[in-house]
């Protein structure tokens, strides 16, 4: 039997070139860290976990979860505990050793930057509070970026192969971002000092970089559905008539700002929390500009009336 070697050999190649641009799974635990991830790694294929119209603290470990998470080769999540009640269960039934470490493939947005309201004591009776601080990083501007540099040294640190790619890609985010945040914080300076009511600690860094209040929570403790006691109390706190809106995150049930909001008469916004919240929003950049121009308009609206 004669063997061919040329024909050996040129399948030992070609095998290895399509190692070489072996496509990266990665595994998004919210849909604004899939986005991310497609900004930096535009060649991966990219599987987000969640919708924008999903409550990223309460998720099922679905099997069409667990077989995305044994094929990843990268984990991006935000961390500060947010997916504490289902990542490690994940993690467990997926059984994929390269997404358990830090060191390894796994990446937490969280552990990058520093949070807002972090605590040195948490108990049952405060409700779903975080240790940590808050884990809604990515209405920050300047957590994003720095998160995104972050996010490029651990592709980088998978595939050192590919690192120009990937300094090519964060350098070309890099300047687009800046220069998108330039115009919107020319934009939040127009919504500094604006008071609302909102659900859940969902845009504490939306407020702290468009310098709104958040006066009072819907939520009678952090993970609480509003209870009729506890709306009555908002009730007199928003007929003091210093509160321009009351906000909601897309994925929150609207009916207790709604009640609030007829008793009230004041307006309810919807925001779009993360990519694909409402139409307008398709990537980080769009997220922005619509939830800024939603903002805008309610303010504008609430000083005419």
């Amino acid at each position: 039997m004669r063997i061919n070697f040329k024909v050996i050999i040129s399948s030992i190649l070609l095998s290895l070139s399509h190692s070489a641009f072996a496509q990266m799974n990665i595994f998004a635990c919210e849909p604004e860290y899939a986005a991310l991830a497609k900004e930096l790694a535009p060649e991966a294929s990219i599987y987000s976990a969640t919708t924008a119209m999903q409550d990223p603290h309460q998720v099922q470990a679905r099997p069409s979860l667990i077989a995305k998470m044994r094929r990843a080769d990268l984990v991006v999540c935000a961390g500060a505990e947010l997916e504490i009640g289902w990542l490690p269960m994940l993690q467990m039934k997926a059984a994929n050793a390269n997404v358990r470490s830090t060191d390894k493939g796994l990446f937490f947005a969280a552990d990058h930057v520093e949070t807002l309201d972090q605590l040195d004591f948490v108990d049952r009776s405060m409700g779903d509070v975080h240790t940590q601080g808050n884990p809604h990083l990515h209405f920050s501007p300047t957590r994003m970026l720095t998160i995104a540099q972050a996010l490029t040294n651990k592709l980088i640190q998978l595939e050192p192969q590919n690192s120009a790619r990937y300094q090519q890609h964060f350098a070309s985010f890099s300047e687009r971002w800046q220069a998108a945040s330039k115009q919107w914080q020319q934009r939040a300076s127009q919504l500094q000092g604006m008071k609302v009511i909102a659900y859940h600690s969902s845009f504490r860094y939306l407020f702290d970089f468009a310098g709104i209040e958040q006066v009072a929570d819907l939520e009678p403790k952090p993970g609480l559905a509003p209870t009729s006691s506890h709306l009555t109390k908002l009730l007199h706190r928003a007929n003091e008539g210093d509160i321009d809106t009351i906000i909601v995150a897309s994925y929150q049930d609207p009916r207790g700002a709604k009640w609030l909001a007829d008793k009230a008469d004041l307006p309810v916004l919807v925001l779009p929390f993360s990519v694909g919240g409402n139409k307008q929003s398709g990537d980080l950049f769009s997220l922005y500009d619509s939830v800024l121009t939603l903002l805008t308009q309610a303010h504008t609206a609430q000083q005419a009336s």
